[in-house]
């Protein structure tokens, strides 16, 4: 799936450098330059990774650093950091605050390129082609071949990104809205239904033969990839 980045900067310049760099390497941008717009952009639609700089509207980025790490679905997305700030003092408290890593500006855009996907390697397995796993469940990203408890598991396209997205992200619960954005992107044809219409497939084919059903239904919240209760729903 392709890989989404935040892009919290408020010189307009530089923000628009960074949005063509990653536009060009296949990632879908968003983009702000004001700290409150960021924190109800990252809560709206998670981003796989935030590059954030110190000094932005509004809000410094190292508060909108603290205040993504106490939101629960934001506490595990990568955070880099942006800023002219070089004293070690300074990169200390950023990475105390939640940042995942720093970058001094000017930088080179090859040197954070690798950065960033350095971190999204570790926050993404499935971006360095590496087998996702959670309950019996298996998929391998490189060669889209799906098992539970070792057998295969025949998915379509759609169940297929699906799947992997709920794997990447195991236990928490993503909204309809959040999962047409990560399966669907820009595809505005599609409608929440549709969701529900695939979310059925896909536990039609992962819990055939009477195994426990791994998808939970969160009343008026969504769906979570989770370990069964004894009764068999997951939890």
């Amino acid at each position: 799936m392709q890989p989404s980045v935040l892009i919290v900067e408020d010189d307009v310049a530089l923000a628009e450098l960074l949005e063509w760099n990653f536009t060009s390497e296949g990632y879908a941008v968003r983009q702000t330059g004001d700290g409150e717009e960021a924190l109800i952009m990252a809560r709206e639609q998670l981003p796989d990774i935030i590059l954030l700089d110190w000094m932005i509207d509004n809000i410094s980025g190292i508060e909108v650093c603290r205040q993504l790490r106490r939101i629960p679905e934001c506490q595990s997305v990568p955070i880099l950091m942006l800023t002219a700030r070089g004293e070690e003092e300074d990169r200390i408290r950023g990475l105390k605050t939640g940042a995942d890593d720093y970058v001094t500006k000017p930088f080179s855009t090859r040197e954070l390129m690798a950065r960033v996907e350095a971190l999204l390697r570790r926050s993404r397995p499935s971006l360095g082609g590496a087998t996702l796993a959670f309950s019996g469940l298996e998929l391998d990203a490189a060669t889209h071949l799906v098992k539970r408890d070792g057998k295969p598991v025949h998915l379509g396209p759609t169940e297929f990104r699906l799947l992997q997205h709920f794997l990447e992200r195991p236990r928490r619960v993503h909204s309809r809205d959040q999962l047409l954005d990560a399966v669907w992107g820009m595809d505005n044809t599609v409608d929440l239904r549709t969701v529900d219409v695939h979310i059925r497939r896909l536990r039609v084919a992962i819990n055939g033969q009477g195994k426990p059903d791994l998808i939970r239904t969160v009343r008026s919240a969504g769906y979570a990839l989770d370990v069964p209760d004894r009764e068999g729903a997951a939890v």
